[in-house]
């Protein structure tokens, strides 16, 4: 006897990311496997439609909604799916595909279909923000300021990304935030602090290279102040999976946390930002959300690279002996200011 076919909604976010969508329809009825799965493409048509969609598949008992789009479609759908039956499945086609990255979903739409029709599923944690789901990362300071950036700059990608870290970069003022988790209060400056639910933003940038979706903790990283000596170490860091070798990255594991800082400001959300009081909460959900998974690689086989964790101890251990060279520190520093400049105004041409 032969199993009942699984139905699939795919939603289909038309002007997310960088990609364009006509041909994904297309590619969906040539792809997926009809012997098996019920499928159907609808399109959302306004902000928060995703979630509007998907919460009505789930009260029609779809088994499967799938987000095509960036990070901003996949935590509308993923958001009306948690404590449900209603799996989330991802074609990413985004500018960060955060998830899909740390997931190992394939960035191809054709590969990204196979996973569907796989239908492998597994549950993994989520988190929440001062009540506002996040699925990868969320955090305040200098990440959640140029995720406002960002969403005004009025152009995606990584290009848009890079131009505005390299604006307001050396030109943010770290703050004081004191923060409360299951071992006790601690008294934090810092540039920011980021709660990772996955291990990275996006585009390959791991904030938390060690995280993962089914320990019921998040990863929090705290990011200290550093000059514009310390910027390049940083940023290689970030793309290399080795930001914990990094002196001005201090790191923990917890359930919930408790931050108050001086002032309302920016938070973010999956890279999605929102203004909110002086107290921000934290938490984890465990295992409260289902996901088609990549059956062939999966977040636990995606382990560092040790050669590259080499290399970023060797650059480390070289920037031990900077006190050694202080006097020097603040033309440097006025070079790369002037080198950011140039690489500002190289990119604003492309």
């Amino acid at each position: 006897m032969r199993d009942e076919k699984k139905t699939i909604t795919f939603i289909i976010n038309p002007i997310s990311g960088t990609h364009a969508k006509e041909e994904i329809p297309r590619l969906i009825d040539e792809s997926i496997d009809d012997q098996r799965l019920n499928h159907r493409v609808v399109y959302t048509e306004y902000a928060s439609h995703a979630a509007e969609l998907a919460h009505n598949e789930v009260e029609l008992g779809t088994d499967v909604v799938v987000a095509v789009g960036g990070d901003g479609t996949v935590n509308e759908v993923a958001r009306s799916l948690v404590h449900t039956q209603t799996a989330l499945g991802i074609v990413p086609c985004g500018s960060g595909n955060g998830l899909a990255r740390h997931l190992c979903l394939p960035l191809d739409i054709k590969k990204a279909i196979q996973v569907i029709n796989a239908c492998n599923i597994e549950c993994f944690d989520y988190g929440i923000i001062n009540g506002l789901p996040f699925f990868c990362t969320c955090g305040m300071g200098f990440d959640a300021f140029i995720s406002l950036k960002f969403a005004e700059a009025g152009k995606r990608g990584p290009i848009t990304y890079v131009e505005n870290v390299l604006r307001e970069g050396l030109k943010y003022k770290p703050e004081t935030y004191i923060v409360v988790d299951e071992t006790g209060t601690q008294r934090y400056k810092a540039f920011l602090i980021a709660c990772a639910n996955a291990s990275q933003y996006g585009n390959n940038a791991y904030i938390a290279p060690g995280a993962t979706m089914k320990d019921g903790e998040m990863d929090v990283i705290i990011m200290e102040p550093f000059d514009a000596l310390d910027a390049p170490q940083i940023a290689a860091d970030l793309f290399m999976k080795t930001l914990g070798n990094n002196s001005k990255i201090k790191t923990f594991r917890t359930k919930t946390l408790h931050v108050h800082r001086s002032a309302p400001g920016a938070i973010h959300y999956d890279g999605d930002p929102i203004m909110t009081g002086a107290d921000i909460d934290v938490s984890i959900e465990h295992l409260g959300l289902r996901i088609v998974t990549n059956p062939i690689i999966t977040e636990d086989q995606a382990q560092p690279n040790f050669l590259l964790n080499a290399f970023s101890d060797f650059f480390n251990n070289i920037n031990n002996v900077r006190e050694d060279i202080q006097d020097d520190i603040s033309k440097r520093s006025r070079r790369i200011q002037v080198l950011n400049k140039l690489m500002l105004r190289k990119l604003s041409k492309l």
